[in-house]
């Protein structure tokens, strides 16, 4: 036998005990999750001096129990990044920095506004808005622990469906249904009060996300050509309809133009996405100019809202009841701040009337001024990305329609929100994420960013077949 056989068949190759590719995915993980430290350090100085510089400007002197209760925040947002070095290595690092910086400067601005008012004990807007941000960060933060794996949200498609239209039936039940200036949204007991429909938001992400896997290739491939697009059959127009008609209930029974037009738009990205037809989208545009035409004649509110938009300036409509003064006055703040602002603590946003949540854009835009309202946006231009990167770059089409929905999500509510108040649109009552006061907002919007971090890190990991 030559002595360079081998009986044993065996091939012994001189491999190294850690291969280069190992190393490197040793290694990212743990530059990934510093990175993100490094950001959340920087976010972290960035809200503590907003507060010190609105203390500076309205009192002309630091009180530390503010920030004492930032501080509070802040170990909590480290705590969940800790949780995520263990649980979810790869995730996205930007996503946990950008939310923490915007919580911050929202509740900057609502505390600079409760000193106007002299409201600065423990009821203020802004003590509740570091409250509603801890409890939004603990169930991020629970959401990342408990659910390790994004796809078995897949198995409760129906169930999501069905949790989301129970919240949203939940304020027109009586005795727990809450009518706050002019909409039906809210729920009560006690002093207790939330919006559930901003939960229902996410549960018809999950739900619209599984749906559409299931239903993908009827409603992409089926359907005749016209004008070079392939359109549906008439059949395959039920689930448009129906979310159409969803939305519409919302605007009439609810009396809330923002969440409607939120929820289809919703369907109708995730559709797009889905099927790759450009003719959902025209349908789906055909059908917000019809019922948007058809609100706007037979409600009285939305008539409302398209005059306060189209005449804001007229006197008739700028003195009525309900009129355009509150868009007006948040033109005129938005004005006053000019380039860079009268800076913190040194406009006059309490001038506008609910200048700590609808208009809080407006709030921001007078004393950071248009530079400052152009970094906010950047912001949200960057956690919109990077949400549509991490959908994109997944292998499974539930991750990637969930990733897209729920960043649709926040970039459709910042159009609406910053569109009414700059009267490119009609105002509606949506929300500012992250920046403006209100509980449940931050709540469904944490639990957002919780998710779109379980599914990066799933992308992250999930393994990629290289074609040499």
């Amino acid at each position: 036998m030559p002595a360079n056989s081998n009986p044993t068949g065996i091939i012994d190759s001189p491999r190294p005990a850690t291969s280069p590719l190992s190393i490197k995915r040793l290694r990212m993980p743990a530059k990934l999750r510093n990175l993100e430290l490094l950001l959340l350090i920087v976010a972290c100085v960035i809200n503590a001096s907003a507060v010190v510089l609105v203390q500076l400007g309205a009192l002309g002197h630091v009180d530390v129990t503010l920030l004492y209760l930032g501080a509070g925040l802040s170990i909590l947002v480290f705590a969940m990044h800790i949780a995520m070095r263990f649980v979810a290595p790869q995730a996205d690092p930007f996503l946990l920095p950008i939310a923490t910086v915007l919580n911050g400067l929202g509740i900057a601005m609502i505390y600079r506004i409760d000193i106007h008012f002299g409201d600065s004990g423990w009821n203020s807007a802004g003590v509740r808005q570091i409250v509603w941000s801890a409890m939004a960060i603990v169930c991020a933060i629970a959401v990342v622990l408990i659910i390790r794996n994004y796809r078995i949200l897949q198995r409760y498609t129906y169930i999501a469906g069905f949790v989301a239209l129970a919240l949203l039936l939940l304020p027109m039940l009586p005795g727990i249904g809450r009518e706050i200036s002019g909409a039906r949204v809210w729920i009560g007991i006690g002093p207790f009060s939330f919006q559930p429909g901003e939960i229902a938001k996410i549960a018809l992400a999950i739900f619209f996300a599984g749906y559409l896997v299931q239903r993908r290739d009827s409603l992409s491939l089926v359907g005749k050509k016209f004008l070079g697009m392939r359109f549906p059959r008439l059949r395959d127009l039920g689930p448009i309809l129906i979310v159409w008609l969803m939305s519409m209930a919302v605007i009439v029974f609810q009396r809330d133009l923002g969440t409607g037009l939120l929820y289809f738009g919703l369907f109708l990205v995730m559709l797009y996405v889905a099927t790759a037809r450009i003719s959902w989208v025209i349908i789906g545009l055909g059908l917000i100019v019809g019922g948007a035409l058809i609100a706007s004649q037979v409600l009285s509110y939305v008539h409302g809202r398209f005059e306060n938009w189209l005449n804001p300036f007229a006197q008739k409509v700028y003195t009525a009841n309900g009129g355009s003064y509150q868009l007006v006055q948040g033109l005129f703040g938005l004005a006053h701040g000019g380039l860079i602002g009268t800076g913190l603590g040194q406009g006059q946003p309490y001038v506008t009337p609910v200048s700590q949540s609808d208009y809080i854009i407006a709030s921001l835009g007078e004393e950071l001024g248009l530079a400052g309202l152009f970094a906010i946006f950047a912001l949200y231009l960057l956690f919109v990305a990077r949400g549509f990167r991490i959908g994109f770059a997944g292998q499974d089409d539930f991750g990637k329609l969930l990733a897209v929905g729920l960043s649709f999500t926040v970039a459709l509510q910042c159009f609406v929100v910053i569109g009414g108040v700059t009267r490119v649109i009609p105002l509606t009552g949506l929300t500012t994420p992250f920046l403006a006061a209100g509980g449940s907002s931050l709540v469904a919007n944490w639990i957002i960013v919780a998710l779109l971090l379980r599914v990066s890190d799933a992308v992250r990991n999930q393994p990629r077949l290289v074609v040499s």
